[in-house]
């Protein structure tokens, strides 16, 4: 699970085997776990974040979308 970057207590990480899906990225904020689609961002999945985790969760997605499409290109090059 290779992690992106961790920041306000988020980490954000895709996994390793999930090469044929779109791009993507996990967020995890103790121990739920939302996913997003990168490309418009947008909520893909939630499992246990409330309104303002997700809100937060989906801001820092979109302040480093380009990072997470350049590991994510990285990764599975």
């Amino acid at each position: 699970m290779p992690t992106i970057i961790i920041e306000g207590g988020f980490r954000l990480f895709f996994y390793s085997n999930d090469k044929k899906e779109l791009p993507y990225v996990h967020v995890q904020y103790q121990s739920s776990v939302a996913k997003f689609w990168i490309h418009p961002v947008s909520l893909a999945r939630n499992l246990g974040m409330n309104v303002s985790e997700l809100r937060k969760a989906s801001d820092l997605v979109l302040k480093h979308e380009s990072l997470i499409k350049e590991k994510w290109d990285e990764y599975f090059s």
